[in-house]
């Protein structure tokens, strides 16, 4: 179990009330957390919620008497969350987040005593949960800067639209220009972009391959599914979904940057599951394209998938392969 996610509901245990509305941000499943509306941007851990029983929300509505908030990995989510939650709270209402103490919770715990009080401190599992009330006007400046961090933007020299917390919110991923580089014009049919983020790699081959009928982008993340609806046009359709779990049909060519962190840890097991996915998801005579840091070993695990890799550039840190 995430350890951030047992200290917050031991907090809640001991301080909150487990009759009154609660709204949960960031969700995970957990035995005393389950009555609480789950709002959970990331397809597999929604997946968890729903099925432990969780009421699933896309929009939150209302006032929640108590917000419990998990945040992401960035600073800006993490603040952008803080006046989300609090836009979210009933009067009188009680905001509990948690996170780990190597992702910063001290100086977290720091930034929410800025805007309002700090109503209680928790600290149990290498792991930090707090407390606010709204029983009083929370900090107007610091309220109106962390809801300017949510608000979305364009990447510096760029026309493509981000939102803090999605994968590389700040810049373009350089091992996906790469790939997109390194794509043959001569793509043609239905073509998969497994692990799509906010749209990049779909909007170059559309731009560099004509002949692309139809690209089905499938991103597990809807932040960066939302953006990517903004920043690829054409013949193209989204999928809010879990590649690791398979895809609904077969493709003349998929494309991937796959992902290896589940969280803060490194998860060479995540990679390999998109490989597996798309080797099973490829029309016979197919082919897959994929970026991928230089040490991570591939290849071999291409090759158990019956495909044939072959390099087709290695600079900076990365690799592009083909697989037929």
């Amino acid at each position: 179990m995430n350890p951030a996610l047992a200290t917050l509901a031991l907090a809640y245990r001991e301080h909150g009330d487990p009759a009154a509305r609660a709204l949960f941000l960031g969700a995970e499943p957990h035995p005393d957390l389950l009555r609480a509306t789950a709002w959970q941007p990331l397809k597999p851990l929604a997946d968890l919620c729903a099925a432990a029983g969780m009421a699933l929300t896309d929009g939150p509505q209302g006032k929640f008497a108590t917000v419990l908030f998990l945040p992401g990995k960035s600073k800006e989510e993490t603040l952008a969350g803080f006046a989300r939650a609090h836009d979210f709270l009933a009067p009188g209402g009680m905001l509990i987040a948690a996170l780990a103490n190597t992702a910063g919770a001290a100086r977290f715990e720091k930034e929410l005593a800025k805007a309002s009080p700090l109503l209680l401190s928790v600290s149990k599992n290498k792991c930090r949960a707090f407390a606010v009330e709204n029983t009083q006007p929370w900090d107007d400046a610091a309220l109106t800067a962390w809801r300017r961090l949510s608000e979305p933007r364009l990447i510096p020299d760029t026309t493509f639209t981000v939102v803090p917390g999605v994968f590389s919110a700040d810049h373009t991923d350089p091992g996906s220009a790469l790939l997109a580089e390194h794509l043959p014009a001569s793509l043609r049919g239905e073509v998969a972009d497994l692990g799509a983020g906010w749209g990049f790699l779909s909007h170059a081959a559309l731009a560099k391959c004509p002949n692309i009928s139809r690209i089905d982008l499938f991103e597990a993340d809807s932040r960066a599914l939302a953006c990517a609806r903004k920043n690829v046009t054409g013949p193209a359709e989204f999928h809010w979904h879990d590649v690791t779990t398979g895809l609904p049909g077969k493709y003349d060519h998929i494309l991937t940057n796959p992902p290896f962190h589940t969280g803060q840890a490194r998860d060479i097991g995540l990679g390999h599951a998109f490989l597996t996915t798309a080797a099973r998801s490829l029309k016979r005579g197919g082919s897959l394209h994929l970026v991928a840091n230089r040490q991570l070993p591939y290849e071999a695990h291409l090759v158990s998938l019956g495909l044939r890799p072959r390099l087709l550039a290695e600079t900076g840190g990365f690799k592009v392969i083909t697989a037929a």
